[in-house]
């Protein structure tokens, strides 16, 4: 099997198992890097040895991160499992790229209304629900019209991390400008109609069993990219919906403009809808189940301010 065979074989096993693009393109770049690591050998004609090689020189040479150890480890093990169907079974001798242990940056009430209110149009309402829901950043991003439950005050969250669905709740402050922002949709989503678009992509193989379903208005993005572009799987032209960096990029802009000095992104305001929770005294294995954790034990590293500064001791400063 040659290198382009061998790629093409890679993308069709994980296209049929209905792997995001984001993960396809970083397998195949994985594969890549590695086979090209090698000196353009073919993966049939190395062993384990080779691949620790290569997962130990991105952790020593190039001191990547643990996660981004881990991807190249995912990829490489998806490669020969899947596609040359030649399992690898246990790893000696590999060397763990180390994982720092870092709390979460946590913003009081006060910060994030002060950066909320330097944000406007669906930048402010995406945060909002960042921040008022404890979505994770690709989870308000995939948001459909369908996802929004104002009859009983909730959001789901469809496939999450991890695979699985969940409901969280759908703040108060937000549901007249949600309201809007689904009528704005309705809109465009009737302009791409008329002019012979209107397609979204489904999730697993939906589109084939139900072809119409595309076009269906519930399932149209919440927050629409404002322009078409074509799938780069199916090639169809659609609607998809706004980019990571949109929400990025509007998140440090509203940041420069207060006085607050901590690392701010997407992800703080999720950590501080489940310190603030917890903080009010809600049951962990609730704030457990509306963040989608699998593990109460992920949810425990929130108790940390829960203590105040310095594990609740008083300094004797200040007796």
């Amino acid at each position: 099997m040659s290198k382009s065979k061998l790629l093409t074989k890679v993308r069709e096993e994980i296209r049929r198992r209905n792997y995001s693009y984001r993960t396809e393109k970083a397998y195949l770049r994985w594969i890549v890097r590695f086979v090209k690591f090698q000196g353009l050998t073919h993966p049939l004609k190395m062993e384990k040895e080779e691949i620790v090689e290569f997962l130990n020189w991105l952790a020593n040479e190039r001191d990547v991160a643990a996660s981004t150890q881990n991807q190249a480890l995912c990829a490489i093990v998806f490669l020969y499992k899947q596609v040359l169907d030649k399992p690898l079974g246990a790893f000696d001798n590999l060397q763990r790229a180390s994982k720092p242990k870092r709390l979460p940056v946590v913003l009081s009430s006060k910060e994030a209304r002060r950066i909320l209110a330097n944000m406007e149009g669906d930048a402010r309402l995406m945060t909002e629900l960042l921040y008022g829901s404890g979505l994770r950043q690709s989870e308000c991003l995939r948001l459909r019209v369908k996802d929004i439950d104002f009859e009983f005050n909730q959001i789901w969250v469809r496939n999450g991390k991890g695979k699985k669905d969940r409901t969280t709740v759908l703040p108060e402050i937000s549901k007249e400008k949600l309201k809007n922002q689904i009528e704005r949709v309705k809109l465009l989503h009737q302009k791409d109609l008329d002019k012979g678009f209107g397609k979204v992509v489904l999730p697993k193989a939906l589109s084939k069993k139900y072809p119409n379903m595309p076009k269906e208005f519930g399932w149209q993005y919440l927050f629409p990219s404002s322009r078409r572009s074509k799938d780069p799987r199916s090639g169809v032209t659609q609607r998809y919906h706004k980019s990571s960096s949109y929400l990025h990029k509007a998140i440090k802009t509203a940041v420069s403009k207060t006085n607050v000095i901590k690392k701010v992104s997407s992800h703080t305001f999720r950590h501080s809808f489940a310190t603030h929770l917890l903080q009010d005294g809600y049951d962990i294995r609730t704030v457990q189940e509306l963040l989608g954790h699998k593990n109460v034990s992920t949810t425990m590293i929130y108790t940390h301010v829960l203590k105040k500064g310095g594990r609740g001791v008083k300094s004797p400063i200040d007796n």
